[in-house]
Formats: structure tokens, C-alpha cells, sequence
């Protein structure tokens, strides 16, 4: 039986390690050669959570019943929830090999805070409020971290700050005390499958895009911060090469990214359109921008809200379904289909389409659980970004709501696979998120469920 390692980066842009930097990756170049590589579709929307949970449950965000961070707790209008470990109803591959007797070591991956019990050893994610919370299993694992890497990071605290140089320095932090646990418990726990995900690239490129990307709107040349991206995957590969050299060489690699990054040209106030559009009406104007849960809106003349966010989650008040629904059933997809047309003619302060894309959740999942959004919307396909508060002059912002940010996501990721037993491929097409859990298990034998979506990559 093999080892499996996949060493996940979120955001890793396939951009830069295929094109821009990759000779200057030696290990992931060297990775490229000996086995097959290429551009991993996500899931909609592509972001962090969903996204990894997909990935190792092979299923999508639609029978997930999540469709981002926060998710509708009811039908109400402001009530809403966080998708933690909690929500994760189904399977992760991790589940699945623990059920069959392997041993496994999970590591920093979306979703698992709080910690559940698996077949070996697992620390959770981001989303863990401090290490004070209860953040391994088993619970006595937290000690011996605390001996060999005391300084371990969950996140680092802030990603959207102007202190650049101390931000720079957290995620560079966060990132060697992630790779030195990691190596830690490969070379002192029995394991055959190993997954780790760093979030260092992601908030790298929120925090850094503008000053790296000539074709941002923002980019000055020679600033002092030009090649930070570059260092950082310099070091990044650095980590990965150092790493690998533990594992063994009979163990099965993937690098994985679960989206993509690329430059965030603005934000549109997702509200405010909708206010001057006639879909949202307000008893009075605030005195100045508010969440959309402090204004004073008039729902029962109210046809359709948004929320922020790299993409816009948009719901109807639907009669019979919210509180003060002013949709009639019979006009529901008439006025849907009608948003649509609207939110996809959107152009930007220069009067130019900007090529929004809005999709209905159920024709592009295979069922709906949970509340899912009415319409998922990519606002200039993701190069926009959602602006949910009310109030602003302006349907367009080149300020970001929630702190500086300069990249939105983008729909493909970074697939890297390299089986010591098996040729070379070079590069590979067609592949999507779901397909890594379903090859993670079929790698260890073992039949693959019926409810997984993706293929098996062979």
C-alpha cells in the first residue's frame, strides 16, 4: 500500500507556479517533471470554505449545504451562521481511510475546528479562535506542539492592514512553524496518509497583489514590496523541497491549491445597486455607510438584498418564505431571470461591461441543502468584488469595506501529482476539485462511494 502526502497551499496561483516563477521553484518544477500537473477547477463560488471541504468529500457546495464562510440560519433576514467543522455533515476522505484502519495526520485543513476524532492525529484550522480553544486530537497532542513548535501559529491575526512589513513578517512565521510541525509529525507518527494546508499564499496575495501585478489598477513600478509574492514562493518551494525529503520515496505527492488568485479592479456596493435599480427600498437613507442589518429597510417593498464578499450572495424576499416577502411565488423566476439580465449588463464608471456572471444554484449543483442563495453572482467574473454595506455615494468603490485588499479569487487552482511508480504525464486538462478525495481514496484500494462526485485520477 502506498502513502499519500498532499500538501495544500491555499490560493496557490497557477499563474505564477507554471508560468511566472516556475524556474525559480526548483522543487515544484522537479515535481512538474517526474509527474503530471495543471489547472484545478473549483468549485462555485471559489472560496476557502467551501472549497477544501469539496475537495476531500469529493461533493459539492450544493449537497454540502454551504456556500461560503456564512451561511442563512433561516429564512429571516439577518440571521446567519459559520461553517465550521460542525456543518460538515459528510465524509472527507480522511474519515474514510480512518474507518478502513489507516492512519492519518490532518493538519491546519478548512473545516476541521472543532476537532473530531480521526484514525491518528489531527490539528485544525483558521477558523479556531486561539490555542487556547481546544485545537487537537488527540486533546494531549496540543502539548507536544507546544513543546516542539511553541511558537505554532493557527492564522496569523490580521491580513488586511496597512502595517505591510509586520503582516509580511507574521505570514513568514506562520509558515515556518507550520512546515517544521508538519515535519514533525511525519517523521514521529505512524501515517499513511498526510494532509496539510498553509495559508500563507492566501493572505500574501490579499495583503501584497497591487504592488506585484503590473496590471493591477494600483501598481506603481519599483515599489518597495515589487517582488514579495516572488521571495515568498522562492521560500514556499524552499519549505515544500525540505519537507518532501522527510516523507520517503515511495510516497504518492500532490500540491494542491484550492482557487486561484488574480487582481481585484474595485467593489461594487452590491446594495446600493440594488437600492437605485428599484430592488431594495429603504425607510430613510442612512447618515452614512452601514451593514445592510443596521439600515432601515422598508422589506415589505424589498424584491432582492445582497451580501458581501469576494462574490455576491444574493437573496429574493419571497412571499411565503421571508417574513415580508414582496415576490409572488408565480413572479419568482420571472424577476430572477430579470436580475440576472441586469446584474450581468453591470459596467463599470466608464460605462464598460464588466462581464458579471450570475448563476442559478440549481443548475450548477445537484441538489440545493441547506438555504443556498437565489442567484450566485461572479461580479466582473471576479475581478470586482461584493461591497455589502449601504449608504455609499457610489455603486462603484475602489476602497475595500472590510480593510485593505488588493485580489479576488480565481476559479482555477494549482494540481501537482507525482506516483513514484508510475511515468511522467506533464501537463493535464479537465481537472476539478472533487476529483482529489475520490483519487485519495481509490489510492489506498479501497471502492470509492457512489455519492462521491469526482473521478479518479489515473
Amino acid at each position: 500500500m502506498p502513502k499519500l502526502a498532499i500538501i495544500g497551499l491555499d490560493c496557490l496561483a497557477p499563474q505564477l507556479v507554471f508560468e511566472q516563477y516556475r524556474e525559480e521553484m526548483p522543487n515544484l518544477k522537479r515535481l512538474m517533471e517526474r509527474g503530471m500537473w495543471g489547472r484545478l477547477e473549483s468549485t462555485i463560488p471559489p472560496i476557502t470554505v467551501p472549497a477544501w471541504t469539496a475537495m476531500m468529500s469529493s461533493k459539492n457546495p450544493g449537497t454540502l449545504g454551504f456556500y461560503g464562510f456564512r451561511n442563512r440560519a433561516d429564512y429571516t433576514y439577518d440571521r446567519m451562521t459559520i461553517a465550521n467543522s460542525s456543518a460538515v455533515k459528510d465524509d472527507r476522505a480522511w474519515d474514510i481511510l480512518s474507518r478502513a484502519g489507516k492512519k492519518v495526520i490532518v493538519l491546519g485543513v478548512p473545516q476541521t475546528y472543532p476537532p473530531s476524532e480521526v484514525n491518528g492525529q489531527m490539528v485544525t484550522c483558521f477558523l479556531t479562535p486561539s490555542k487556547q480553544n481546544q485545537y487537537t486530537w488527540p486533546p494531549e497532542l496540543r502539548d507536544e506542539i507546544d513543546a516542539v513548535a511553541p511558537d505554532y501559529m493557527i492564522d496569523v491575526e490580521e491580513f488586511r492592514t496597512e502595517d505591510k512589513l509586520a503582516l509580511l513578517e507574521s505570514i513568514y512565521a506562520m509558515t515556518r512553524h507550520r512546515f517544521v510541525l508538519a515535519k514533525h509529525l511525519t517523521a514521529t507518527k505512524p501515517w499513511d496518509f498526510f494532509m496539510m494546508v498553509e495559508m500563507g499564499p492566501d493572505r500574501l496575495h490579499h495583503a501584497f497583489w497591487k504592488f506585484c501585478d503590473p496590471q493591477h489598477p494600483k501598481y506603481e513600478k519599483g515599489n518597495k514590496f515589487e517582488n514579495v509574492i516572488r521571495k515568498y514562493y522562492q521560500y514556499l518551494d524552499r519549505q515544500i523541497g525540505d519537507l518532501l525529503a522527510t516523507l520517503g520515496q515511495d510516497t504518492v505527492v500532490m500540491i494542491v491549491s484550492d482557487h486561484g488568485a488574480q487582481k481585484m479592479d474595485g467593489g461594487i456596493c452590491i446594495n446600493e445597486w440594488l437600492l437605485r435599480e428599484g430592488y431594495l427600498t429603504l425607510l430613510e437613507r442612512p447618515a452614512g455607510v452601514v451593514p445592510l442589518h443596521k439600515a432601515k429597510v422598508d422589506w415589505s417593498r424589498t424584491v432582492a438584498w445582497g451580501e458581501g464578499g469576494y462574490y455576491t450572495r444574493l437573496f429574493m424576499n419571497v412571499k411565503g418564505r421571508e417574513p415580508q416577502g414582496a415576490v409572488p411565488v408565480a413572479d419568482y423566476e420571472r424577476v430572477r431571470n430579470e436580475l440576472v439580465v441586469r446584474l450581468e449588463a453591470m459596467v463599470d464608471p466608464h460605462g464598460k461591461n464588466i462581464g458579471t456572471i450570475a448563476f442559478k444554484p440549481e443548475e450548477i449543483y445537484r441538489q440545493t441543502n441547506g438555504i443556498p442563495p437565489d442567484l450566485i453572482v461572479y461580479l466582473g467574473n471576479l475581478a470586482w468584488r461584493s461591497v455589502g454595506g449601504i449608504g455609499h455615494e457610489s455603486v462603484h468603490t475602489f476602497e475595500n469595506d472590510t480593510g485593505p485588499d488588493d485580489a479576488n479569487h480565481a476559479q482555477h487552482g494549482v494540481f501537482i501529482m507525482v506516483d513514484p511508480h508510475k511515468p511522467a504525464r506533464g501537463q493535464v486538462e479537465g481537472l476539478h476539485i472533487t476529483d482529489i478525495g475520490a483519487t485519495a481514496v481509490s489510492l489506498f484500494g479501497l471502492p470509492v462511494p457512489d455519492d462521491m462526485e469526482g473521478k479518479v485520477i489515473v
